[in-house]
């Protein structure tokens, strides 16, 4: 007696339901969509023996169908055939929700020819909450090879297949969008850390590949000086050069971007009068604004050579990226103008070094019966501090030593100038007292707000040995003479402070061996780690220790002495002394 065979109300045999329900096990175990659609197209082979496979999903921003997986097409055709909603059968099933057999494609005006070998076609939608999230197509090379019965089993399963797919689909995305946060995250500390313009751009064409898949890549940067976006960096299937192209606000989809500060997205660039040829192999474009405070500084420009490549995700992840790197590019500029500008200064302050050195007058080839040395040590590249030798014959040397208020190169301009109104003085023959009369009358009057000068000035008579001093605020000098050094008692206001101040002389006559030393208070405020000063008694006690040495090992010693005191730390405040030993 033959078994009764019996059918669900769809017509569906028993065993086949059993096979539905232990496929309904299988996909539903993984939330990996590539692993649930392998598991499909095994499982389905089960219960209809096909030749082609696919499934196709739809991607809801441009409404057309792409091929996630297949069997039995090359592989170009899967990745190239895209089709629009409610066109094709594929198409059609997902259009309207409904299952579609076609006994013969070639009576069908609906299909459309990828394989030419096919002859029959099924075609289920995989509907989630009554919508439609792609379809289950299955090809044969036979005419009417599907049956109804096959197509009532492919409907059933679909039902449970799209339930798994759109679950593996929500947790690929979740996973995906958190491992691009974590990238972001990363590549934003990575972006930040650089201050290169050049080096930026090239590791910022790396980092965007780590969260997008580009095949050309151009990023453009915004040049004040001729108010375009000009190509810095182009990238060309891994290849990446110079760019050399420049766009304006209005010019092109990067233009669009650029004047609407939105991204601009382009499924087909044939379709886009927009769309600019630079490419000819270009079939989709994608223009990212980088917006740093409300300004354009820069666009991420990426193309591909397959329609409809770019998605709503890689708007998104790439406009945080753009938001990233438009602050580091707008750092890394900054930074750039900052060296730019450190570096002219540099030029300005060498030059204005070498100009200062060039004012200094070397020591006397005259003799005017002294040893003479003179030391300038500068805490910076120019210094407020000077010393200059006034010739009055064979016979009569003046010497001065001063130090303008302040540091850097407006201290050294005033100092510069001093020294031009100082040598103004010097065809008069003017005595001590009545050149620092003079001179801070002339200074005076070409007076700079919260600018003043200390200054010490002495005349040197050869043949009759008598040395004239005046001083104007600058630190005593030091006498050695009758085997004990004194410090000169002299005061007087400094230079371009009140315009009638008037100044006392004190005047000696020195004897063979006797030394004068002129210095500024950088050598006797420096000061050690402690904090504590190096004072003008360690200065006289160097002083008194080594009265037989030259003018010029004595200078060397006394700078030697203090920068000892101060352990080698930083010179913070320029030091100049001159030393006068009689013959």
């Amino acid at each position: 007696m033959e078994p009764v065979q019996t059918t669900s109300p769809l017509n569906v045999p028993a065993e086949f339901l059993a096979t539905l329900v232990e496929i309904s096990e299988e996909i539903n175990s993984s939330l990996d969509l590539d692993e649930v659609l392998k598991k499909t197209a095994t499982l389905v082979k089960r219960l209809v023996d096909y030749e082609i496979f696919g499934v196709m999903l739809l991607d809801e921003s441009t409404q057309r169908l792409y091929h996630r997986f297949t069997i039995g097409y090359g592989e170009q055709a899967s990745k190239d055939w895209q089709i629009p909603l409610g066109q094709g059968i594929t198409g059609t099933a997902a259009a309207t929700g409904r299952a579609v057999r076609v006994g013969d494609v070639r009576e069908d005006p609906r299909y459309i020819n990828i394989i030419d070998s096919v002859r029959s076609e099924l075609v289920v939608p995989l509907v989630v909450k009554g919508q439609a999230i792609g379809v289950l197509d299955i090809q044969s090379t036979q005419v009417d090879y599907f049956t109804r019965d096959q197509q009532s089993v492919l409907t059933l399963m679909a039902s449970r297949l799209a339930v798994a797919i759109e679950n593996a689909r929500l947790f690929e995305r979740v996973r995906s969008q958190a491992d691009t946060l974590l990238v972001l995250n990363e590549v934003g500390r990575e972006a930040n850390s650089i201050l290169d313009v050049e080096e930026l751009l090239r590791r910022a064409a790396e980092l965007v590949k780590r969260v997008i898949n580009y095949q050309i890549l151009g990023i453009l940067l915004y040049d004040e000086a001729t108010n375009v976006f000009r190509h810095r960096l182009d990238v060309k299937y891994g290849q990446s050069a110079q760019g050399k192209l420049r766009v304006t606000a209005n010019e092109g989809v990067v233009g669009a971007a650029i004047s609407s500060g939105h991204p601009v997205r382009v499924p087909d660039v044939t379709q886009d009068s927009r769309y600019f040829m630079v490419n000819p192999e270009t079939r989709s474009e994608l223009a990212i604004p980088m917006i740093h405070k409300g300004r354009v500084v820069g666009v991420l420009d990426l193309e591909s050579p397959q329609t409809n490549y770019f998605t709503e995700d890689h708007v998104q992840t790439l406009m945080i990226l753009g938001a990233h790197l438009a602050v580091s590019l707008e750092n890394a500029r900054l930074y750039e103008q900052l060296a730019r500008d450190e570096a002219r200064m540099d030029r300005e302050l060498t030059a204005a070094q070498r100009l200062q050195n060039a004012l200094l007058r070397p020591v006397p080839t005259v003799d005017f019966g002294l040893d003479i040395a003179a030391r300038i040590l500068s805490a910076r590249q120019v210094c407020g501090d000077l010393y200059d030798f006034l010739s009055y014959g064979t016979q009569q040397l003046g010497v001065a030593l001063g130090d303008v208020s302040g540091k850097g190169s407006a201290a050294a301009l005033y100092g510069a100038v001093a020294t031009g109104i100082l040598r103004s003085l010097s065809p008069h023959k003017l005595q001590p007292a009545e050149l620092l009369r003079q001179l801070n009358q002339l200074v005076s009057d070409r007076r700079v707000e919260g600018r003043y000068m200390t200054f010490c000035f002495a005349t040197w008579q050869k043949g009759r040995r008598i040395l004239r001093v005046a001083n104007a605020g600058q630190t005593q000098p030091l006498l050695w003479k009758d085997g004990h050094v004194e410090q000169l008692k002299l005061s007087g206001f400094p230079i371009g402070i009140f315009d009638d101040a008037t100044y006392d002389e004190w005047s000696v006559k020195l004897s063979k061996g006797d030394i004068l030393v002129f210095y500024s208070d950088g050598l006797t405020e420096a000061s050690n780690r402690e904090g504590k000063f190096f004072g003008s008694s360690r200065l006289i006690a160097v002083l008194e220790k080594h009265t037989q040495l030259s003018s010029s090992d004595l200078a060397d010693r006394m700078l030697e002495e203090v920068q000892e005191f101060t352990e080698g730390g930083a010179i913070t405040d320029d030091r100049t002394l001159v030393v006068m030993k009689v013959k």
